[in-house]
């Protein structure tokens, strides 16, 4: 066995006292003169099977502190018997005993060690029951997630996540905890893709309202629209998924909150010169900034799988982007606004074929896709009409079913089985 003692520096400290009580201990490794200071580093220097210590109880009780109430072997104190607040404060932080006379040290040092190795087992055993109670949390949360997601039942669910953990070689606990892990990333990014959206949205309902197209449903749609940014917003700020790294989401979270609360006030104040230019400028530091916080989520997310939620969410806002621009040119009898329809409708076309040619695909992913398809088609025939208010009409209510679409489709690719089983 081998004892590291430390000793106080103090004018006349000496280790012979001890020394002469442990003279049958054949690996004693003294160390003068360096008290608690660095307590953990001696014990990782000499790996000892215990640890005798002679200083005041303070300066102990804050270098066990180190190991958070459970050091790796048996440290016990030498010295005049500290008061019971503190003498309690050492027990909780693993002290193993106290022994104010260096002659009973032998005797009592083993008494220590049976001590501390009983405590450590129930430790040991506790730790064991608290993991087990907590992977069966996370199993129940995951095979929730994967029924209300993929209509399966808890007996199919468990099938699952145990399949899988097989496969990866992990534990079960483990692949429900990145199940739930993934479930609430693909949640915040689709949630973040709507704010994207938003910001596109509220701008093409506003010229909507100017041009008269629809004005009675064009006005609830505004409004449901304002209080959904709200509700976004408040859930993205309370966005805290296991093994998130620093405040990175949430400053992006914080600084879209900035970008929708000047938008919104523009908003409500339209008796302004130049009003609509004024919204969809804000509007656009808006989109900027969400998509700042898609970019964010993604990357901090590290999952692969994730993309094809952020390419279809985009999908939601280039459908309310070219309707805008398309309204605001012929407003506003903007020229420049007309030049940018070609490059949205081609980013559009592209995204919508990538989507149609994804591996992760199902016959109701399938189904969703070319419904998307018939809606663009009649929303592109809308654009070409625009000039008249029946086509104005028609180019309102494809872009909606578009958008209700691709809000269908982002939610089946947030609840597929790949993404939740990334």
């Amino acid at each position: 066995m081998s004892l590291v003692l430390l000793l106080l520096s103090s004018p006349g400290a000496s280790l012979d006292p001890m020394r002469e009580a442990l003279r049958g201990v054949p690996d004693l490794v003294p160390i003068d003169g360096e008290g608690c200071r660095d307590l953990v580093r001696q014990v990782a220097t000499h790996a000892p099977d215990q640890v005798v210590v002679a200083a005041p109880a303070a300066d102990l009780a804050e270098a066990l502190a180190g190991w958070g109430g459970e050091p790796p072997c048996p440290v016990s104190g030498v010295g005049e018997m500290p008061a019971g607040n503190l003498l309690a404060r050492l027990m909780e932080l693993g002290l193993a005993g106290w022994w104010p006379d260096p002659t009973a040290l032998s005797a009592g040092l083993a008494l220590d060690r049976l001590r501390w190795a009983r405590e450590a087992a129930v430790r040991r055993e506790l730790a064991d029951v608290k993991s087990r109670f907590d992977e069966r949390k996370w199993v129940d949360r995951a095979k929730g997630v994967l029924a209300a997601a993929r209509g399966l039942d808890e007996d199919e669910a468990f099938r699952l996540l145990r399949g899988a953990a097989m496969q990866a070689k992990l534990k079960i606990g483990d692949v429900s905890r990145s199940v739930i892990e993934a479930a609430t990333w693909a949640e915040a990014l689709n949630q973040a893709g709507q704010l994207r959206m938003l910001s596109q949205r509220v701008v093409k309902l506003a010229a909507q309202h100017a041009a008269g197209v629809d004005v009675h449903r064009t006005r609830r749609l505004q409004q449901a629209c304002e209080a959904r940014a709200v509700e976004l917003l408040s859930h993205l700020m309370a966005l805290r998924p296991a093994g998130m790294p620093g405040d990175g989401p949430l400053a992006a979270v914080a600084a879209t909150q900035e970008a929708w609360t000047m938008l919104a006030d523009a908003l409500a104040h339209r008796n302004v010169p130049g009003w609509l230019g004024h919204v969809d400028t804000l509007a656009e530091v808006l989109l900027s900034r969400a998509e700042a916080l898609v970019e964010t989520l993604e990357a901090t997310a590290g999952r692969h799988a994730l993309q094809v939620v952020n390419l279809c969410g985009r999908q939601r806002m280039l459908s309310q982007r070219l309707v805008k621009e398309a309204l605001l040119a012929e407003l506003l009898g903007d020229a420049e606004r007309h030049t940018r329809l070609v490059p949205l409708q081609q980013r559009f076309e592209s995204a919508l074929a990538e989507l149609e040619a994804a591996p992760l695909s199902n016959a109701e992913i399938r189904e969703a896709l070319q419904a998307a398809r018939d809606e663009w088609l009649k929303l592109l025939h809308g654009l070409r009409s625009i000039d008249r208010g029946e086509g104005r009409l028609a180019l309102s209510r494809a872009s909606e079913n578009l958008l209700e679409g691709f809000d269908r489709l982002t939610g089946l690719y947030e609840h597929s089985l790949h993404v939740l089983m990334s």
